[in-house]
């Protein structure tokens, strides 16, 4: 069986998952870009410098701390008073699989929708200390910062998994790609360097996708950008940064150059 169904073995496996995940993407990531290629790749950094030390070790310590709290939840998932009122199955062809394939996007947008909202919200004078401030100390972030939440806001950004949980029909298989894909996303909007081509912001389609530097300059401005997957409620709401287009096309135009310099580093 993939997954184990009692609560301190499924802890220990939502925990190992999840520093296997921001091992193997962040830190592979981290590896290509911050070492085996940083003499080659500054001017296509997205902010001209690299973090200090100590920003690493802070934001690996506290993405650990995140991870384990994102661990807890089977213990409430699985609690006998709260279990039976859960939507999550387990029987593959309990629903059927165009079902199955449709509740992929369906959960990017709710999760873009809560993140969104949410960290608004933790950017207000009042809440921004209590929540976020740590995240932010990572003005310049790197890969490792994918995670690095103080244990308040691991707390609202783990609570996706509940609403999940308990709004619609999941497969556990639903949450085990989920976290793939979001872990994923998550290292690339922390990268500080962008991967699209110089066009992909204006394109009729595209540009409605979150982008690295989109979520950089979220960090470096400490407001606008909000958006995690997608850029629509920030273009709704009127909080995307006004110079967002014009950096990325400078960005882009170095991403065009350092991806030569990857394709020499890869052939050789």
């Amino acid at each position: 069986m993939l997954f184990p169904s009692d609560s301190w073995s499924q802890a220990l496996f939502v925990f190992i998952l999840g520093v296997l995940r921001y091992i193997l993407f962040g830190g592979l990531a981290f590896l290509f870009f911050y070492l085996l290629l940083k003499n080659k790749s500054l001017f296509a950094k997205i902010q001209k410098k690299w973090p200090a030390k100590s920003d690493y070790y802070r934001e690996v310590f506290y993405s650990l701390l995140t991870l384990l709290l994102f661990a807890t939840t089977p213990f409430i998932l699985n609690n006998k008073e709260i279990l039976p009122h859960t939507t999550i199955y387990r029987n593959i062809h309990q629903h059927s699989m165009l079902y199955f394939w449709l509740v992929f996007p369906f959960m990017l947008i709710v999760h873009d929708t809560y993140f969104y909202w949410t960290h608004r919200l933790m950017h207000h004078p009042k809440l921004f200390t209590f929540f976020h401030v740590v995240h932010h100390k990572s003005v310049n972030p790197s890969p490792w910062a994918s995670f690095s939440f103080q244990p308040t806001e691991a707390i609202i950004e783990s609570a996706i998994i509940y609403i999940f949980a308990f709004a619609f029909p999941i497969h556990i298989l639903h949450l085990f790609i989920f976290l793939i894909f979001m872990t994923i996303y998550n290292v690339y909007g922390h990268l500080g360097f962008e991967l699209f081509p110089k066009w992909f912001n204006k394109h009729w389609f595209f540009k409605w996708f979150n982008t690295s530097v989109n979520h950089n300059m979220h960090h470096q401005y400490f407001k606008g950008n909000y958006s995690l997957y997608f850029t629509w409620w920030d273009r709704i709401m009127k909080t995307l940064h006004k110079d967002y287009d014009t950096r990325f096309e400078e960005v882009g135009n170095e991403t065009i150059i350092l991806r030569k310099e990857i394709k020499k580093y890869v052939v050789k």
